[in-house]
């Protein structure tokens, strides 16, 4: 399924992907996200590149420079948090900084529209090893990944209690919205996903984690009004 529009400023869009997993639509929209509701849908990856002096910008950061960050917040909150993330690390304050920021914030506005959410936990995760390297569906109702830094998301389809015999990566800038074992009424399609294996590569990846929070779900989180 296809959609058009036009990308952020971070962003380009092109047609780069061969993708033919079942259950999973490639967009190119990022309302064209809200595939993810259509029935056998499992995953939506919104197709599009990053801008070359974005990705060298972030790609050139040493790993400690990069923004870190756990928390559940508003959508409203989520570009100072990216933001004040920024300063602890020390990423330079700069116009490919506050493309991040405002990339970032425009991808939680989205997310929690589609799932009706008035809070979300973001994570902004720095990566040099093996996270998560078996493949898997997560115990969410639907969980949406965005490598903004080299390799990205893994994800294939298996049948119950198998592996993907055919792997996929999501390109990196490229998000990824997909259905966990928690999404109500339609039960999940077999489309699993994980961190691509790095341990001892050198590389570092950035990958930006937003889940959905209802208010029963508050008093576990520390909440950024």
């Amino acid at each position: 399924m296809k959609h058009q529009d036009n990308m952020l400023p971070a962003f380009d869009s092109s047609e780069f992907l061969d993708d033919d997993a079942i259950g999973v639509d490639i967009v190119d929209t990022l309302e064209g996200l809200s595939a993810i509701h259509q029935s056998g849908c499992a995953a939506a990856i919104w197709e599009r590149r990053p801008l070359l002096r974005f990705q060298n910008w972030i790609d050139q950061l040493y790993p400690e420079q990069l923004p870190s960050v756990r928390v559940a917040l508003r959508p409203d909150a989520v570009s100072d948090a990216v933001l004040h993330a920024c300063d602890i690390a020390g990423a330079p304050d700069c116009l490919e900084r506050a493309m991040l920021a405002d990339d970032i914030a425009a991808l939680a506005h989205r997310f929690a529209a589609l799932m009706s959410a008035p809070y979300l936990r973001l994570r902004l995760d720095v990566v040099t090893g093996n996270a998560c390297k078996r493949f898997h569906v997560d115990a969410v109702t639907a969980r949406l990944l965005c490598t903004y830094r080299g390799a990205g998301t893994h994800y294939g389809v298996a049948a119950e209690g198998a592996q993907p015999q055919r792997i996929h990566t999501a390109p990196t800038g490229a998000p990824v919205v997909l259905r966990g074992s928690l999404w109500p009424n339609e039960p999940p399609r077999r489309v699993l996903h994980r961190s691509p294996p790095i341990a001892g590569s050198g590389e570092t990846r950035l990958l930006l984690v937003l889940d959905p929070l209802d208010a029963n779900e508050l008093e576990e989180n520390h909440v950024v009004h």
